[in-house]
């Protein structure tokens, strides 16, 4: 099999003869590797109709490292276990994409508050460098969700806004996945180019929202959203949203970051010398501390953001296998040639539209 290229992303390294990882200081470099594409015009409301389906993989070895170099006839798609031709392969770097900023205003927040609005405006002005084919939109969410700024590619008005926010009240995550779903304004091809993202920076609890849990990972489904996390449960603490954020990842193709769960483990005498502050390696309050914390939530943006730009992107038109004609929620599998790959996808998808009256 012939190597591709080495990509322009977060200043990718080449790991042996299929592996690419993404280094976090490669995140600075992420504006300069885009390429510019004339503006898209907006519309609205949310549609999808599936006669072709979207699915957006990402690749990695046992290590999370990213496998940069597999071609369209390594991977194989199964709709409801019967493989599907690919019609549609792609592997570039630079392609258009949507994405939500759904960040988590509630009284959770407080304490590292500052550290997580940095981490939102670093990813906001990485992944929205300026170039219209890259559009976002910021939605808060406390009592109740707020579209702070409808889609566009201006970052700069979404950092602006973000500069005045403080946490406050309780936490309707739900709700706001659902109005990122429902209720902002569109880019014309959605959601097939550009492709749909969210980002929810939060803990994943939720106090306040009237949809659930199960109607809002189906609304995400619907629309081809892939849901990405970066929750802000502090280190020794645990939270029952934790698994809210894991489900909608997990069933929408996309993962997790947890900085401050490990933010100890490369620190010397973090198991061998106990201490009377709990075995907290570096003491809380000092700089020691801070730039641990600082340096694991910037990782955490590295991986987001390269976890997005360095997705293989399929799409297939289904061949339904008999028996499964009526199937409301219809199964994807992909594997991949390639036995150390690990695959990261959507679960499915509904053929019916979506409906933002649901």
């Amino acid at each position: 099999m012939s190597r591709s290229s080495l990509p322009c992303h977060l200043g990718a390294r080449h790991v042996g003869a299929r592996h690419v990882g993404a280094g976090a200081f490669g995140v600075l470099l992420l504006a300069a590797c885009f390429a510019l594409r004339p503006a898209a015009k907006a519309q609205a409301p949310i549609r999808v109709s599936v006669n072709e389906v979207i699915v957006p993989v990402t690749a990695t070895d046992d290590k999370g490292r990213y496998i940069s170099d597999l071609t369209k006839s390594d991977f194989h798609i199964f709709d409801e276990n019967k493989e599907q031709r690919i019609d549609f392969f792609s592997h570039e770097q630079s392609q258009p994409v949507v994405i939500g900023f759904l960040i988590d205003t509630s009284n959770g927040m407080k304490i590292h508050w500052d550290k997580y609005k940095e981490a939102a405006t670093d990813l906001m002005l990485n992944l929205l460098p300026g170039d219209p084919k890259y559009s976002g939109y910021l939605i808060t969410y406390g009592n109740e969700p707020q579209l702070v700024a409808d889609t566009s590619s201006d970052s700069e008005k979404m950092v602006e806004k973000m500069s005045r926010m403080k946490p406050a009240g309780g936490s309707a995550l739900f709700d706001a996945i659902y109005a990122a779903c429902t209720e902002r304004k569109t880019i014309n091809g959605e959601p097939y180019e550009p492709r749909r993202v969210i980002v929810v920076i939060g803990d994943g609890h939720d106090t306040a929202s009237k949809k659930s849990l199960a109607e809002v990972i189906e609304i995400a489904q619907r629309n081809l959203v892939t849901v990405y996390a970066m929750s802000t449960v502090a280190f020794g603490f645990h939270s029952d949203g934790e698994d809210n954020l894991t489900q909608l990842a997990e069933q929408t193709g996309g993962h997790v970051e947890t900085p401050l769960n490990n933010v100890y483990k490369d620190v010397a005498g973090y198991l061998s010398q106990p201490s009377d502050d709990g075995n907290y390696a570096l003491t809380v309050g000092t700089g020691g501390y801070t730039a641990e914390i600082v340096g694991s939530i910037f990782r955490s943006v590295a991986s987001l953001s390269g976890d997005i730009t360095t997705q293989y992107v399929m799409r297939y038109t289904p061949d339904i296998a008999p028996g499964t004609e009526g199937k409301v929620f219809r199964h994807i599998r992909v594997s991949v040639d390639l036995a150390s790959a690990q695959l990261r996808y959507r679960k499915g998808y509904y053929p019916a539209p979506a409906s933002a009256s649901k």
